[in-house]
């Protein structure tokens, strides 16, 4: 055997097991949660004591469960995932029986009795049944999870087939759908002259799918229960200084109390990672670190608002002050730091909030001085692996 062909061999042997792997995981996750769905819907509707659970039986099931990744949030989209497609029953059915997937009796009975009766399922299962180009066992085996759960915001039947279609046959990425989504390709589909040509256009700069975004997905850690932390941390240096920060900000004595690293918060729909979190006990608010390795952007500036508003609108207590940001922004020629607060009044955030945070030029040294010493000890290991190659 040939050098270059045990190479290929190897490679596309791991390359074909490796996404077959990543499909498995990603099918019993979207099974696990359309099954949740409907347990939630059918003692909804015919529980004994669904009365005394009422609008907070989420909440109460969420504490009650204690399972990772089940907040009373995912509970929610796994109830509107099954509401929005009932008609998958059959294609989990099919694969239980023909591929010998092991579940409890209970499982078992629970999909076989199950009866359907609400008109949000008939009229699902009429219009996906009655179609020629889908049928539900597509849609179980080539969409995430995470593709459903934006798919499941189009209330039109029509309309979320029709991204159904495309993204299984261009295999778009769940980024790509959502961009699709969101500059109406729908709808300007069906007003252009050449929909074929304006498909042409948009799938020549489609991103496609990855195997790798369905095991760095944030449900495929939970649902394993691994640690998210490697989806987060792609850079050493990042994590470095990260790490850094949370001991040198602690160490200020005004006030910081840690609250947590890499803090994930849902926003329409789509999850998000807030480097560091601080409650203030002086100040009474949160404080939101974000770190960008990189050029100063607006985006990154942007984004840093959109994290202080949603704590101003979901997190924030009556007794609490204005939450506020902190954008860390550092490369080799420069460091910049940039606040941004919950309230419009910047001057009451620069006369009053600075008293207690560390300054510019605090943030700025220290980011700096972090910088050297990491700079200075892969100097040190390359030298040190250097010396031990010649030897």
């Amino acid at each position: 055997m040939k050098f270059t062909k045990l190479v290929n061999s190897i490679r596309n042997t791991h390359s074909e097991l490796y996404l077959a792997a990543a499909k498995a995981v990603n099918q019993s996750l979207t099974v696990r949660n359309w099954l949740i769905g409907l347990y939630i819907v059918e003692f909804e509707q015919q529980g004994e004591d669904k009365a005394k659970y009422g609008e907070k039986l989420l909440s109460h099931l969420a504490l009650s469960i204690k399972i990772k990744g089940l907040s009373e949030t995912n509970l929610k989209l796994c109830r509107q995932f099954y509401i929005a497609y009932p008609n998958i029953l059959a294609a989990i059915k099919t694969m239980f029986e023909n591929k010998g997937y092991l579940i409890s009796q209970t499982v078992s009975d629970q999909l076989q009795n199950t009866n359907f009766e609400n008109d949000t399922y008939q009229k699902s299962l009429h219009h996906q049944f009655n179609s020629d180009h889908i049928k539900p066992e597509e849609l179980l085996t080539k969409l995430s999870y995470s593709h459903f759960l934006e798919l499941i915001s189009i209330s039109d039947l029509s309309k979320r087939e029709f991204f159904e279609i495309e993204t299984i046959k261009n295999t778009w990425s769940v980024r790509e759908l959502r961009r699709q989504i969101n500059t109406l390709y729908f709808e300007r589909s069906g007003i252009s002259k050449k929909p074929d040509q304006l498909s042409k256009i948009i799938n020549e700069k489609a991103e496609r799918i990855n195997p790798e975004d369905i095991i760095k997905s944030p449900f495929t850690f939970e649902f394993l229960d691994i640690s998210p932390k490697d989806v987060v941390y792609e850079n050493d240096l990042e994590k470095a200084l990260l790490d850094h920060l949370e001991t040198f900000l602690l160490k200020m004595g005004h006030g910081f109390c840690f609250e947590s690293k890499q803090k994930r918060i849902l926003i329409g729909g789509e999850y998000f990672f807030i480097d560091l979190v601080f409650y203030h006990r002086i100040l009474k608010c949160h404080v939101l670190v974000e770190l960008k390795v990189d050029e100063a952007k607006h985006e990154h500036i942007g984004q840093l608002k959109t994290y202080v508003n949603y704590y101003k609108k979901e997190i924030m207590q009556k007794d609490d002050n204005p939450h506020v940001g902190i954008l860390l922004v550092t490369n080799q020629n420069k460091a910049l730091v940039e606040y941004a607060i919950a309230d419009s009044d910047q001057q009451l955030f620069v006369s009053k909030y600075l008293l207690e945070l560390p300054s510019e030029k605090e943030l700025i040294a220290e980011i700096q001085r972090e910088n050297n010493v990491l700079r200075e000890q892969e100097e040190i290991y390359k030298k040190v692996a250097k010396d031990n190659y010649k030897r």
